[in-house]
């Protein structure tokens, strides 16, 4: 008759057994099949909500995105690029819409720095729409807390309605109803207020003729 295992052998065993079977259940059962309920019911969402046009991938609608004309130098780290007119403008972001470095600038509602930046932002949101100052939302001249918000506020977005259908000779309704075609509602239906996507708005304006 043979000798029995000694229990420290036999407890490392079970343990041995105890993580093959949970390296299986968890790490490649669970994973498949919840990769496979996303791609059967979210398939869209599940891959990154992708945005193409012509087939090609422009972006995502989940993430923002600036919307700039192309620098006179490339290569000067130091050059502001400048807002392109015949696009509808996001909100301000502190990381550039970089999403490896998502976040906000961390300066709180007592910084002057926040305010100094704040108020010069209004000035030129201001003289880029053509409005007056005391008119510009909020959201144009304040960052979100990722810097990555694809929404814009309803009224920022009519406040850029003149500019974008001046620079693309397009009448003022027609922007006006893609404004309306691509304005979400609440987050569950009272959280928060309505926003417009401006990566799917701005993707719609561009197969205007």
């Amino acid at each position: 008759m043979s000798k029995p295992l000694p229990t420290t052998v036999r407890t490392h065993f079970t343990a041995l057994r105890m993580l093959l079977v949970m390296t299986v259940i968890l790490g490649l059962a669970y994973p498949l099949l919840v990769t496979g309920i996303g791609q059967v019911a979210f398939s869209d969402k599940a891959n990154g909500s992708i945005v193409t046009v012509d087939g090609k991938e422009s972006g995502s609608s989940l993430l923002g995105q600036n919307y700039n004309l192309p620098k006179q130098n490339p290569d000067d780290q130091n050059e502001e690029a400048k807002p392109d007119p015949q696009w509808f403008q996001p909100r301000p972001s502190a990381n550039g819409y970089d999403p490896k470095v998502s976040g906000a600038s961390n300066l709180g509602p007592n910084s002057e720095d926040l305010t100094t930046t704040v108020e010069d932002r209004r000035k030129a949101v201001a003289a880029f729409d053509g409005v007056d100052p005391a008119s510009v939302p909020a959201d144009a001249v304040t960052a979100s807390g990722s810097g990555l918000d694809p929404h814009i506020s309803v009224a920022y977005a009519k406040e850029q309605a003149d500019r974008v259908a001046k620079t693309r000779n397009l009448p003022v309704q027609a922007v006006n109803t893609l404004i309306g075609k691509y304005t979400e509602g609440r987050s569950l239906g009272f959280l928060g207020q309505d926003g417009v996507n401006v990566v799917l708005l701005n993707t719609a304006l561009a197969q205007q003729k």
